[in-house]
Order: structure tokens, then C-alpha cells, then sequence
């Protein structure tokens, strides 16, 4: 098996995120490899019919424009191997195989929260998700700070 050349690393911006990234960093660096950022902006659940949808596209929109500035922040300090800096609207665990499959990635780096019981069946785990499901190997980073 090839090193990868194409690294994938989704963000929610949390820090389990960001050593996740640091770790796909350092790899790409011994690697020859780049990195690509993104960021997945979820649709709204709420507000329901009483919510306009000028105001849901308004919220979406300012939601993108943070993520932007949030992949923009993370990539300067990191622009000798990040390449791309994705922004897709949609649900993360269907966006983020579809991505790394549109660009090409040959690895796909998670951070993981490592919640674990009754947290993990109530809120899910979007990594878990992408381990099951990817095409492409996913590894999974966690903070042990």
C-alpha cells in the first residue's frame, strides 16, 4: 500500500478536531501528502413552518461565511501542506465520504470525542458513521489531553 497523497480532514472546529488536523498535518509532512479541510454546515432543524425561508437561507449563509473564516484561520498556520478549503451544506455523514470521493482522498483523519454510554447513543458519533461506511481508510484521532 502507497503512502497517501491526498489527506481529508472534516472539522466541527472543536479541539479534538484541531489535533486531529495537527496529526494529518505532520503525517502529510513525512509523506509528501496534502491535506484538505472541510467544514459541513448542518441544515437548521428547527423553527419549523414559522421559520422564513429567506431567514433559513440568511442563517445558512452567515453559517458558511463563519466556516470560511474558521478553515482560513486553521490553514495559516498550517499553509505549507493544506491544499483545499471545503465548505458543503448538509448532513456530515453523508457529506464527508462524498467529498473525500470528489477530491480524490486516499485518507480521511477524524477526530474522535471519545463520549461514550448513553452520550454516544444519544448524540451519535458522525466519525463512527464515516469508519463504517467510507470507501476510503479513516484514521481516527483522540485528544488524550
Amino acid at each position: 500500500m502507497n503512502p497517501p497523497t491526498k489527506i481529508l480532514v472534516p472539522t466541527d472546529f472543536s479541539p479534538q478536531a484541531e489535533v486531529a488536523l495537527d496529526y494529518a498535518c505532520t503525517l502529510a509532512t513525512r509523506v509528501g501528502a496534502t491535506v484538505h479541510v472541510l467544514s459541513v454546515v448542518g441544515v437548521p432543524a428547527f423553527g419549523g413552518p414559522e421559520l422564513s425561508m429567506s431567514m433559513t437561507a440568511s442563517l445558512l449563509e452567515e453559517m458558511r461565511r463563519e466556516s470560511h473564516l474558521g478553515l482560513a484561520n486553521l490553514a495559516a498556520a498550517r499553509r505549507d501542506v493544506i491544499g483545499e478549503q471545503l465548505v458543503r451544506t448538509g448532513d456530515a455523514r453523508d457529506v464527508i465520504p462524498r467529498v473525500a470521493a470528489e477530491i480524490g482522498a486516499d485518507l480521511i483523519v477524524m477526530g474522535t470525542h471519545g463520549r461514550r454510554g448513553i452520550s454516544r447513543v444519544l448524540l451519535g458519533s458522525v466519525t463512527e458513521y464515516v469508519v463504517r461506511t467510507s470507501e476510503v481508510p479513516v484514521l481516527t484521532v483522540r485528544d488524550r489531553s
